[in-house]
């Protein structure tokens, strides 16, 4: 159940606690970590994540920001979105990238924010950990962890929110227009 200063979404009879689901992708990352690991998140939620597991875990530096928005297959229906801007403060090259995000779908974030990191060099590796899996993928792409998996209908979107005064999460599930 949720806890009072942690606010749950509720996905029908399912109720997500963000903050419960973040320690246990806190517990997952750290054990996924190796000398050469480099955060990177995914503007907006994945970059959030990757902020705060960055301090949490006592790696130096800023964790690095992808934005998916210059590869993406809809680029045309969406143009250019008020996004943050990729930044990587750690050279790519022959690096083990742990690419963060808030909720995995579809895969066609994921595979747009692969080129965009190639773009940057050639990391020996890249990995995939999110908060969420809610299935429906168009594209052959899984998670290395995923701190919990849930079934969504394709007409709601789930997405991670962050309260900035005290930096505690919670989801906000919508209907899609």
């Amino acid at each position: 159940m949720s806890h009072p200063s942690h606010p749950a979404a509720s996905v029908g009879a399912l109720s997500l606690d963000a903050e419960a689901l973040y320690s246990e992708l806190l517990r997952g990352v750290r054990n996924m970590l190796t000398p050469t690991t480099r955060l990177a998140g995914i503007a907006s939620g994945g970059a959030w994540l990757a902020e705060r597991l960055q301090k949490d875990l006592g790696l130096q530096g800023p964790a690095g920001v992808l934005s998916s928005v210059m590869h993406r297959d809809d680029f045309a229906q969406r143009g250019l979105s008020a996004s943050a801007q990729t930044s990587l403060p750690f050279d790519v090259n022959g690096a083990d990238v742990l690419v963060l995000d808030d909720v995995l779908y579809t895969g066609r974030t994921i595979r747009a924010v692969l080129n965009e990191l190639f773009d940057y060099g050639r990391p020996a590796s890249v990995r995939l950990a999110v908060l969420v899996d809610r299935g429906g993928r168009e594209l052959p792409v899984q998670a290395d962890f995923a701190a919990a998996r849930v079934a969504l209908p394709a007409a709601q979107s789930l997405a991670l929110a962050r309260d900035d005064a005290r930096g505690n999460f919670q989801f906000q599930v919508q209907d899609k227009d």
